[in-house]
């Protein structure tokens, strides 16, 4: 019988390296570990079906972070996240949801510190801050890796960035509201304001841009008479927007940057304008597919979150495998929703 001693004079390491192999204790670097068990297997020391199982990978524990709140696309993708057990299981991927609270540049910065000691990967919706560049780069040094989705940060040691090329994003509704505003048909000037969840979010940012350089080249009588932070929270869309109403009784068509669609609906359904004003938002959910069908809400732009799931986990299993990062990963696309294309159900299920 082949002895722990006969597989370290094959392997070229120390009787202590073979036994912590074995035993599957840590403190082996990984390609060791491979060389002591291939010499057991060619030793016929165990079974070669236990040393395939060894040799096999952990799966990879991923961690998504959140903004939590009231916007129903991000709660969704959370659902999605924690349902995907038997999906990812496959992939040899095990990943969990944290949400924390939203608009908190120190609190996501601490978060992705504590979760790095735990996780072999980190995907999350970013906040444009020092300290949360910070500790993605110290993310990276411990090897790491991190990916942003729906909102992305720059110069930082970010792996990847999943999402829309919120940009385009915004020059679509730009687009939507001067045709549904009759621009270029020689009707008159309009006015339109905006709400946004939060300009700290470079999707946000990106989309306030992408509008406005689109109706300032395509549609110079629209005038944007206001741009105001909802923080994704109905209650403080409604407020900002019921005192965007009494500035501009004339305003013509409201633009929800971020989430909180319900707060913006029913501040146009108390005035009774929800007839009267053009409205274009993100996100298809359960509410704004009710928005949509009771004629409050003209057309949303989405993107199918099963997709960003899977392109997250993409990235990291590329990463693990030693390929780039977005070899191979399509980049999600956008969808503009109608009452009149709205798709059977909200959102796919996980």
């Amino acid at each position: 019988m082949p002895r722990i001693v006969d597989i370290a004079r094959l392997s070229g390491v120390s009787t202590a390296t073979v036994d912590r192999v074995l035993n599957n204790r840590p403190g082996v670097r990984a390609a060791t570990v491979q060389r002591v068990l291939k010499a057991a297997t060619e030793l016929d020391y165990r079974p070669e079906a236990d040393l395939h199982a060894a040799l096999a990978p952990k799966p990879m524990r991923l961690t998504f972070l959140l903004p939590g709140g009231d916007n129903r696309f991000l709660n969704r993708l959370g659902e999605m996240i924690r349902a995907s057990d038997a999906r990812l299981a496959p992939l040899g991927v095990k990943a969990q949801v944290e949400f924390i609270k939203s608009f908190n540049p120190e609190l996501l910065a601490r978060s992705l510190s504590q979760q790095g000691r735990k996780a072999d990967g980190i995907a999350f919706m970013a906040l444009e801050h020092p300290a949360v560049r910070e500790a993605v780069d110290a993310l990276a040094e411990r090897n790491v890796p991190t990916v942003t989705l729906i909102s992305d940060i720059l110069n930082c040691r970010r792996a990847g960035y999943v999402g829309l090329d919120n940009r385009a994003a915004g020059r679509t509704a730009g687009y939507l509201i001067a045709r549904f505003l009759g621009q270029g048909t020689g009707r008159g000037p309009a006015k339109v304001a905006m709400v946004a969840g939060s300009l700290s979010y470079r999707a946000h940012e990106d989309r306030e841009m992408g509008f406005l350089h689109h109706l300032n080249e395509n549609a110079p009588a629209v005038e944007v008479v206001g741009l105001r932070e909802g923080h994704d929270d109905d209650g403080k869309t409604y407020r900002q927007t019921r005192m965007l109403l009494g500035l501009h009784p004339d305003l013509a068509a409201v633009y929800n940057i971020g989430g909180g669609a319900e707060g913006v609906a029913r501040a146009l359904k108390e005035t009774r304008r929800e007839r009267e004003i053009v409205f274009v938002g993100h996100g298809l959910t359960p509410e704004t597919r009710a928005l949509l069908i009771d004629g409050t809400l003209d057309a949303v732009i989405t993107q199918d979150p099963r997709h960003t799931l899977t392109a997250c986990v993409s990235v990291f299993a590329n990463l693990r495998a030693g390929r780039p990062p977005m070899q191979g990963v399509e980049s999600p696309r956008s969808e503009v929703i109608f009452r009149e294309n709205l798709p059977p159900g909200v959102l796919p299920d996980a």
